[in-house]
């Protein structure tokens, strides 16, 4: 079940908070439960790849060699390939491209999106989906929308939707804007559409920020045909994405990157699901099917909670900055099973 939402208001001016995020909540001292990037990041090979690249900085990017490896790794033409300075430029890029006649967003999600088209001046309406399970219907999504917004797997719900349901979302005369920045946590980034040139007006946006630990070097790329790439890049700053950016997307982009990273995938399943039951044995609900490198959980007196555990000495991410939840809600990101542990006792004496 979902319901659809006009919403109008400019970014700030009441509501939720959209250009909040986790990084807000951590601090000095805080064991980090609110920033969802892979822990013990970038892995040395790929810190070796990048200081390496440091040799030709004197030179400008030259973004060929990254984009033919992401064209290869997705089974793309280079023509629709975009590099971008992390997946936050993309949303930019759109919001300053597209002239949406109805713009949706699918909520709860990632806010950013939301956020550029606000600030470029375009009414957004929300297709907020329902609790517990957060389970997207196509026919919810209103048929004269000509944009529209979703994530897979979404940030914050961690719920990851099949791809034959956002098949249904994509048509002639729509563009169809779909997020996967978490989708390398997924083993063999199942539900992907990152290598679907068939679908009309899909535009998929990957990330190297979560898996990679890149988040400082503002890593990304946008998939779309050929005609929109284009249109994009030429809305796009010169130079937009560093030569240290470059050679991390290349190097991520190579067998031996993919291979560890679908073996990260395979280990976080093992260690979300056990990390999911041990919060549900504190009291708290864990919202099902989670699938990213982070859980959304429901507890009453969540705010409460959420200071409280602050004051312990640990940070987890707020939910009420997400249209579609409230206070209640918390997002936690998985750690490894000694680190996680620290939070669940935490939290099982605080309840």
């Amino acid at each position: 079940m979902a319901t659809e939402t006009p919403d109008r208001t400019a970014v700030g001016a009441g509501g939720p908070d959209l250009r909040h995020h986790g990084d807000a909540e951590t601090g000095s001292g805080l064991l980090d439960f609110a920033v969802n990037v892979r822990a013990d990041t970038p892995p040395p090979w790929l810190a070796e790849r990048i200081a390496a690249s440091l040799g030709d900085v004197a030179a400008y990017p030259d973004p060929g060699p990254a984009r033919e490896a992401v064209a290869r790794r997705h089974g793309r033409d280079p023509s629709e390939v975009l590099l971008t300075a992390g997946a936050a430029e993309a949303f930019v890029l759109l919001a300053r491209v597209l002239r949406p006649r109805r713009a949706v967003v699918v909520h709860p999600q990632f806010t950013e999106p939301e956020a550029a088209l606000r600030a470029a001046d375009h009414p957004v309406e929300r297709v907020v989906l329902e609790g517990p399970r957060f389970e997207l219907d196509p026919a919810a999504v209103p048929a004269e929308a000509d944009l529209v917004m979703v994530g897979n797997p979404t940030n914050p719900t961690s719920v990851l939707h099949p791809a034959a349901v956002l098949e249904r979302l994509a048509r002639p005369g729509r563009v169809l804007v779909v997020d996967e920045a978490f989708a390398d946590c997924v083993p063999g980034e199942a539900e992907s559409l990152a290598g679907r040139g068939d679908l009309p007006g899909l535009v998929v946006l990957r990330s190297l920020t979560k898996t990679w630990g890149l988040a400082g070097l503002r890593a990304g790329y946008a998939l779309a045909d050929a005609a929109t790439a284009d249109a994009l890049a030429r809305a796009q700053p010169l130079w937009s994405v560093s030569t240290p950016a470059l050679a991390a997307t290349a190097a991520c982009c190579e067998p031996r990157a993919l291979a560890e990273a679908d073996a990260w995938a395979d280990r976080l399943t093992g260690r979300r699901a056990e990390f999911a039951a041990d919060l549900a044995d504190c009291g708290v609900h864990v919202t099902p099917g989670a699938a990213a490198s982070f859980v959304l959980v429901h507890a009453a007196g969540g705010e409460a909670l959420r200071h409280r555990l602050r004051d312990a000495g640990i940070a987890v991410r707020r939910g009420d900055t997400f249209p579609g939840l409230g206070p209640d809600w918390l997002r936690v990101a998985v750690r490894d099973r000694e680190t996680s542990l620290r939070l669940t006792r935490t939290l099982a004496e605080l309840r």
